[in-house]
């Protein structure tokens, strides 16, 4: 099974790498950037935690991204520690440097789906829609980037939606208890 998989993810990498063009590099290069460290996703928190009416949904944002980057990047990568396949590349045919990291899953996805697991459960669905094309766009772009495989990418946007989704119930959970 762990073949088959490697052998699709290894023909959409090939496939997506003929799409490249200076352009698009430098668009996915920007997009992905915005994920480094959940970067836009704590930016678009902000009118969130100011706001007093949306603050609580704006604090469950940040309390999915927690939970995201606990599960993923502290725990599941450091079990599984799949290699990225940057690092079966020539450096002259790297677009971005190479991550240190493991690749499965992938840490800016399962960022970009923690939020939207939250804002599809506290958002009206013009803001769950530009959260969802941003998501899909940053784990599209690791994959154009070559640095996660799309199985990496397919189980951070799981593992995403799952710690946004439990991220809701724990702190309603906890808001009940005081208030």
């Amino acid at each position: 099974m762990f073949k088959r998989i490697q052998s699709i993810d290894d023909v959409v990498i090939e496939k997506i790498a003929k799409l490249h063009s200076p352009i698009k590099n430098k668009i996915m290069i920007a997009v992905s950037t915005s994920g480094n460290m959940g970067l836009v996703w704590f930016a678009i928190c902000l009118p969130f935690l100011i706001n007093p009416a949306w603050r609580a949904t704006g604090a469950n944002i940040v309390f999915g991204l927690c939970i995201a980057h606990l599960m993923g990047e502290i725990i599941i990568k450091h079990i599984v520690r799949r290699t990225r396949p940057c690092h079966n590349l020539k450096d002259e045919e790297q677009i971005i440097n190479k991550p240190k990291y493991y690749s499965f899953p992938s840490g800016h996805t399962t960022a970009s789906f923690s939020v939207l697991g939250v804002t599809m459960l506290r958002c009206s669905a013009p803001v769950v829609i530009a959260v969802f094309l941003l998501a899909v766009l940053i784990g599209f772009s690791r994959i154009y980037l070559r640095v996660h495989y799309l199985s990496d990418v397919v189980a951070g946007a799981f593992l995403g939606f799952l710690c946004g989704f439990a991220s809701v119930s724990i702190f309603d959970y906890f808001l009940a208890m005081f208030i």
